[in-house]
């Protein structure tokens, strides 16, 4: 099978201007890049001048912590927005490797109940989604909260030596089995008070694999300084290449957070951090996330008893952020998923209360597994940060991110064409050492996306025409990825 595309404006994803190519593409892979007019491919797609640009490599993918990546196997809508990688087991949670075949990591995003696994490793895991057929790309980090949970239960307390280096064993496992790296989930209620000695112990096994660690920030607003530092000294400290994930400017809190990007920058050349990011000012957060610093300390049990207790139920509605309740989408409510779509506004008024008693209404009936789109970020610092050499582009799961990103560089110019592509796609292949994959190649995988004026025309995946003129095409390529540590 050849498919030669044609009249395109070649970005290949290295950063390098756009360049008049044909791209000639033979069974999976790229076989060719010049000029062939005469060629007589089995299939040709003139691109009219479009530009030509590798797949999208999404960084920061929720398919697994949704479970969609097996009741959407197609991942359509990531297809739409030029997406062909997705990479998983992000903020601490990963579908592997499971010590006793429990997915109770995932509960706060998923109905766990329903779902049965065949796999404890993270090699049984990727061969068992190896047999099954997927629209997009697919590989995974190891998630610290699903390893550490396995060892230590639900309890918060430091693990002891013995635990920690049975911990280290199983995660340099799941590193050489095909993990792309290592996840942290330090802002969420059972990651919030690990110890940086554990962080570091283990961040330090990810270096030696030549792996990537990300990391959720234990705190996004007034410790978030803080926070970035601790990540900083991490990656000085184990020479790992780290991430910091879905990296925000929370409304309020826009100082310290253009403090913080520079202390990134000036720190670039002894600690290989970098950063993920969307372009838009809504971000998805856990609804529990609005609580209190002090309510969030206990665990799940103990927050649940707190927002109940009468004396305590005022304190917090008190001290809960000021919402438009009609900008709040409900977009995850597991057990509950007759809400999804509806914003707080109409769930407040539906159960007759005021929009604090609905916001812990929410939490109380999903056992603080609420997802919640809501309207919190400076735009105008996310199009700034966006910009910053440290910066990657990926989802965290939010609608149409890389084409709105295409938009703002090719018709509000935010920045070079050339250095957008880069974002999404040679840059994040770095980040996790996929050789193969995020650059319009000779050798390498046809995974390809032509588009215009932010718009997606035709994505192939592994050789295969996913979309064409705009429209999924029903056809299912992706591979399973397997890092090669």
């Amino acid at each position: 099978m050849t498919t030669l595309i044609k009249n395109v404006q070649l970005v290949d994803g290295s950063g390098k201007p756009p360049v008049k190519a044909d791209v000639l593409v033979r069974n999976e892979k790229i076989s060719a890049i010049g000029n062939f007019p005469t060629y007589q491919a089995k299939e040709i797609i003139d691109g009219f001048g479009a530009y030509l640009a590798p797949g999208f490599i999404d960084i920061n993918a929720n398919a697994d912590h949704y479970l969609t990546l097996f009741s959407n196997p197609s991942q359509k809508d990531s297809l739409l927005d030029g997406a062909t990688t997705l990479i998983g087991g992000q903020c601490g949670a990963s579908l592997a490797p499971l010590l006793y075949g429990s997915l109770d990591s995932i509960s706060e995003w998923s109905d766990v109940r329903k779902f049965n696994v065949n796999w404890h490793t993270i090699k049984e895991f990727l061969t068992t989604i190896g047999k099954l057929k997927f629209g997009a790309n697919f590989g995974t980090l190891a998630g610290h909260r699903t390893i550490r949970q396995a060892i230590a239960g639900d309890s918060h307390r430091d693990l002891s030596a013995n635990e920690l280096k049975v911990f280290n064993l199983v995660l340099n496992r799941s590193l050489k089995d095909g993990a792309f790296g290592f996840s942290t989930g330090l802002g969420y209620i059972y990651g919030r008070q690990t110890s940086y000695s554990e962080i570091k112990s283990l961040v330090e096994t990810v270096a030696k694999n030549k792996s990537l660690y990300t990391t959720h920030l234990r705190n996004e607003k007034r410790d978030l300084l803080k926070s970035v530092n601790e990540t900083i000294n991490v990656a000085k400290e184990t020479g790992a290449k780290v991430l910091i994930s879905h990296f925000r400017p929370v409304s309020g809190y826009g100082k310290e957070y253009e403090e913080a990007i520079d202390l990134i920058n000036k720190n670039a050349a002894v600690a290989d951090v970098y950063f993920d990011i969307y372009p838009f000012d809504v971000s998805a957060v856990l609804a529990h996330d609005l609580l209190p610093e002090w309510v969030k300390d206990g665990d799940t049990e103990t927050i649940l008893k707190d927002i109940e207790t009468p004396g305590l139920r005022g304190k917090v509605m008190r001290e809960l952020p000021r919402l438009k309740s009609e900008e709040v989408i409900i977009i995850n409510a597991p057990g509950n998923e007759y809400l999804i779509g509806n914003s707080l506004k109409q769930f407040a008024e539906n159960n007759d209360l005021k929009t604090s008693e609905a916001i812990l209404e929410l939490m109380k009936i999903t056992k603080l597994r609420a997802v919640i789109l809501q309207k919190n970020l400076s735009l105008k610092k996310v199009i700034k940060a966006i910009a910053n050499d440290r910066a990657v582009v990926a989802s965290n799961n939010t609608p149409k991110t890389f084409t709105r990103f295409l938009e703002l560089a090719e018709k509000d110019r935010i920045l070079p064409i050339e250095t957008a592509v880069y974002k999404m796609t040679g840059l994040p292949a770095q980040r996790l050492g996929l050789k193969d994959r995020g650059l319009v190649k000779e050798g390498f995988f046809a995974d390809l996306v032509l588009f215009k004026d932010g718009q997606v025309r035709e994505t192939i995946v592994n050789g295969k025409r996913v979309v064409k003129d705009g429209k999924f095409e029903e056809v299912l390529a992706g591979k399973t990825l397997v890092h090669k540590a």
